[in-house]
This record gives structure tokens, sequence and C-alpha cells, in this order.
């Protein structure tokens, strides 16, 4: 027997009968022959990690742009600690956990340079809107490598509705949907006391209450609750306590983090920088990338730009936008 089918039958035997068993994907949009060692959702776990998209990750704003420190997270990091986070989960509930990784390591993909500023900027001039849940799926389909990496159908449905109004059609990327939620809510609040943008005493006393004083006993106590309520229910939720006292957590962000902040100052001037970069585009289509079949301009020009790092960003602007002087 291959490595790959005794560790199908060993997913068959330990697994819930809600998981999602790898033996019975939907498949890929081109049919593929199997890996002799790896199951169909740890082959789209690997090629996620060795993909460009996933490289230029280290290099894409979370929530602070252009931070001096080196502690603060980034769209990487970010996506490692949701990784971590969802594959708790699924491992209690007996779900597929190499189906939620993979779906994890793959759903900001798409994300703008400059963080949610950079995509607010881009659904502001691209016809259509733009929003990165969306392009991380065209990255997977599409872009990278020219022809996209191939995944299978579960991966794509949970990237593509990580965020959004619809649920994914697996347990496994409904738990990505909490995961990154809990990931970002506690590590934006230790990101923001470490900037001194918030103090430790404005957090709401009623949340700590619930959940924790500490980012640890947060996270320990928002997946705990997600997995005994889970197993309780029958599906992917928090306990209602639980639930209220992370979303007036997340309220309590927007109010003093992610809006007027001085963490947030520089926006202003990275949308300007994001979209001056696209129009320039527009009007010179010849310094894109070659096109695809079937895209038009305004896509090229997103596409190119929703794939470009902060640094990168920051470098063509300078080049095309700020005189370099002449020598002396």
């Amino acid at each position: 027997m291959l490595l790959r089918e005794e560790a199908e039958k060993k997913e068959e035997i330990l697994l819930s009968p809600l998981a999602s068993l790898s033996s019975r994907t939907r498949g890929r949009r081109q049919p593929e022959e199997p890996c002799p060692i790896r199951t169909e959702y740890q082959r789209d776990r690997d090629r996620i990690i060795h993909c460009k998209a996933f490289r230029r990750l280290k290099h894409k704003t979370q929530v602070f742009i252009s931070p001096s420190g080196d502690h603060y997270r980034t769209r990487l990091t970010h996506t490692l600690e949701v990784a971590q986070i969802s594959r708790t989960i699924a491992r209690a509930l007996r779900l597929n956990e190499d189906l939620t990784e993979a779906i994890a390591l793959g759903h900001d993909l798409g994300h703008t340079p400059f963080g949610h500023s950079g995509e607010e900027a881009l659904n502001e001039v691209v016809p259509g809107g733009f929003k990165h849940n969306l392009q991380s799926l065209r990255v997977v389909e599409i872009l990278e490598g020219g022809t996209g990496l191939n995944l299978t159908w579960e991966v794509r449905d949970g990237i593509a509705h990580h965020t959004g109004p619809e649920n994914p059609q697996t347990l496994e990327g409904r738990i990505i949907r909490f995961a990154d939620r809990i990931a970002y809510i506690n590590h934006d609040i230790d990101d923001a006391l470490r900037a001194g943008i918030i103090d430790q005493k404005e957090l709401p006393e009623s949340c700590l209450r619930v959940l924790g004083d500490s980012h640890r006993q947060r996270i320990d106590t928002m997946v705990t609750d997600m997995i005994y309520y889970s197993w309780q229910k029958g599906e992917i939720a928090m306990s209602p306590e639980v639930q209220q006292a992370t979303d007036t957590l997340r309220s309590f962000l927007f109010a003093k983090v992610y809006i007027g902040s001085r963490a947030k100052t520089e926006e202003g001037k990275a949308k300007k920088l994001l979209q001056q970069l696209y129009h320039y585009y527009i009007e010179h289509p010849e310094e894109l990338p070659p096109a695809r079949c079937g895209d038009d301009l305004a896509r090229r020009a997103c596409d190119y730009i929703a794939g470009m790092t902060d640094s990168y960003a920051l470098l063509l602007y300078n080049r095309l936008f700020v005189p370099s002087g002449f020598p002396t």
C-alpha cells in the first residue's frame, strides 16, 4: 500500500464523520496523478508554502505601516498564527488538520501592500471593486506561476469564503473564519500595546473578565471555548458569552486602533501612492507584465499592484514620481 493510501485510511478511522476526507475531495480543475506519499490536502499545503506569493507576505503590512521594531506582525506572521490556531481547533474536533492548514496558509495570498488601506485604495479605483479574499482565490487559480496552483476545490472554497457573507462549505473552512479573527484581535492588541497606541488599562474590563487579562489567556479562552461549544452544538461556533466579549474587543480595536489612531496616520499616503501607481499603469500599459488571455487593462494593473510588497510599491513610486536630482 502506498503511504498516501495509508494516510487516507487513517483519516477514515480517526477523523470525525463530519470531517472532509482527502480521499473524497471534489478534486482539482485540472486532474493530476495522485502523489504516492502525500494526501491531496497535504500537496495543497506544500504548494502554497513554496509559492512566491506566500514569500511576499513577509514584506506586507498587517496593521502598522513600515514599523521600526522587529516584533510587529506582518501579513506572513499573521498567516502563521492563523494556521497554528486553526490546526489546534481542527485537531481537537477531529476534523482534517491538513485541509485547515492549507486554507489558513493561503487565505491572505491576495492581500495588497499596506494592509487594509491598500485594499480600500484599489477598491475605490478598480472597476467592480476589490476584495482580498477573491484576489487570494485569483492568485491560486490563475496568477501564481502564470497558471495557478491547481488546488483542490475544498481549499479554494475556504480561501474564497474566509471572510464575507457566505460560509465555506466545509467545517475546516469555517474554522478559518474564527481563527483569523482570534489571531488578529489578539496580535493587534499586542502590537498596539507595544507601540503605545493603547494602554492595558483601556481594554474593556467586561471583556477581560470573560477572556482573560493577558494575550496568552485570551487566545486560550477563545480557542478552548470554540472547541467545547462546537462539540456541543455540532457546528463551528463560540458560546454566546465568549462571542459577545470577542465582538466587543474587536469593536474596541476599530475605535482605538484601526480608525484615527497614530497607527493609521500614514494610511492616506499609502492609499494615494497605490492609486497613483494604478493610474500610471492604466496610462502606460506597456510597462505591465505580459497580458493573459481575457484580462482587461484594469485587471492587469490591479493584479500587478495587489501582488506588490510594501517595499516594492515604495521603490516603484519613488522611481516614477520622485525627482532623483542632477549629479553634482
